[in-house]
């Protein structure tokens, strides 16, 4: 029997795929422990909505200064030697959060947060070409799809497990004055599972430079300064306004997901722990209809419109709607069992199917012919992470500044759905700046 070409790259490319779902895995365990940690820190620190937001200001603005650093540093040692160094700095990062509960300093969980964010920047770097590259181009948006499911699955575990090992002892303390006894025990409560995870982390790293993961092809390291290389990228439109939407993406998607738990602290929600994992589990429905229907039935960028435009009507639905409402809980939780939530909760969470497709269309729609410049455009694609550190950042400003107090505050998505919905439909497909 002949073994034919797709065959014998389906083959090949299944051991590195297998190890890159397990890191897509880490990467949105450690990321969406922020949607249970926020809340909890506000409890514990006694934390304005705004000083509650640096939390994942500092986690996600690493992003900002360490995204170019890291394509650098990818072309001197491999993809493969990038993941390893990713997450040694995220095993560093889970150990200073011992120091940080013992001492209750603000700044040391804020610093705790920025080295996290730098790992996850270095292993986001080195991992996102190669899910794009394995493979052929149209349908880059179904495997990063399956990688999204992976890491939006870890966001649906990490809240539950975050609740089970540390909320779960203080439900009663809910809305109410803590001593400082109480305090410490709560801060206390974090040091095993964030020495547990560095632990873990660290012998993954450990597993990932001897496993037997494939260097991709090594670009060249161009003679042309880092700096030439990022102006010769944003030369190209596709790309430039690629970081844009997922800027604005990033902060939504954060948003939706890790601000969450902390509007539900404040409408009174007892397991406000767990809230991250409803918005997970609908970007996991989000992820498994792209895959299922990205390119079949529907294209990539066409895919993203349809995101755009539904991001915009539950945004709408949040701001507008009545808090107290149970409409859509009655009818589709209550009669399974389930909790009986605000509506406008439920939509918060309903971002999350909106969201899903965004990022595996944008990806290979902004990197379509880079070329040489894959690993420069991966990076400034990367930089667009930093919006998860400005979107709730002005989501907690707004709050504060509205009448409508937190709910208000997701009017800030408005502009973020607009712009994504600009390149569905014209941006992706520019060739050129000037105006015709």
């Amino acid at each position: 029997m002949t073994t034919t070409p797709s065959q014998t790259q389906s083959k090949s490319s299944f051991v590195p795929m297998a190890i890159v779902a397990i890191l897509f895995f880490i990467l949105g365990f450690a990321t969406w422990l922020n949607g249970s940690l926020m809340p909890y820190l506000k409890q514990i620190l006694q934390l304005t909505p705004f000083q509650a937001s640096l939390i994942l200001f500092s986690f996600y603005i690493a992003v900002t200064f360490t995204a170019l650093p890291s394509a650098w540093v990818i072309r001197k040692v491999g993809y493969k030697n990038g993941m390893a160094l990713g997450m040694g700095v995220m095993m560093i990062a889970g150990l200073l959060f011992i120091p940080a509960a013992q001492t209750q300093i603000f700044v040391l969980f804020l610093l705790a947060q920025l080295v996290m964010g730098t790992g996850q920047t270095l292993l986001q770097t080195a991992v996102n070409p190669y899910v794009v590259r394995l493979g052929p181009e149209e349908s880059a948006a179904a495997r990063v799809s399956v990688m999204g499911i992976l890491n939006k699955g870890a966001g649906v575990i990490a809240p539950m497990v975050f609740t089970a090992l540390i909320l779960d002892s203080f439900k009663d303390r809910v809305g109410t004055e803590l001593t400082q006894i109480q305090i410490d025990e709560m801060a206390n409560s974090l040091i095993y599972p964030y020495l547990g995870m560095a632990i873990f982390i660290g012998i993954l790293a450990i597993a990932v430079k001897k496993s037997p993961l494939p260097e991709l092809e090594k670009e060249a390291d161009a003679d042309e300064s880092e700096k030439g290389q990022v102006k010769q990228a944003l030369s190209h439109p596709n790309l430039a306004l690629g970081v844009v939407a997922l800027f604005v993406y990033v902060a939504v998607e954060v948003i939706a997901g890790d601000t969450i738990g902390t509007f539900a602290l404040t409408l009174g929600v007892e397991n406000y722990g767990v809230m991250t994992s409803y918005t997970m589990l609908c970007m996991v429905l989000g992820y498994t209809l792209g895959i299922i229907c990205i390119p079949r039935f529907i294209s990539q960028p066409n895919a993203l419109m349809v995101s755009a435009i539904l991001g915009l009507i539950l945004t709408a639905g949040i701001v507008f709607g009545d808090s107290q409402s149970y409409v859509i809980a009655n009818a589709i939780l209550v009669p399974f069992g389930g909790a009986q939530l605000p509506d406008t909760l439920l939509m918060i969470a309903f971002l999350g199917l909106a969201n899903a497709i965004v990022w595996p269309a944008v990806w290979p729609l902004a990197l379509s012919g880079m070329g040489k410049l894959t690993s420069t455009g991966s990076a400034l694609l990367i930089m667009g992470i930093a919006g998860g550190a400005f979107g709730p950042l002005f989501w907690g400003l707004t709050s504060s500044a509205t009448s409508l107090g937190m709910q208000g505050g997701y009017m800030v998505m408005f502009p973020c759905y607009l712009f994504i919905l600009f390149y569905a439909v014209k941006g992706y497909k520019m060739t050129s700046w000037k105006l015709r």
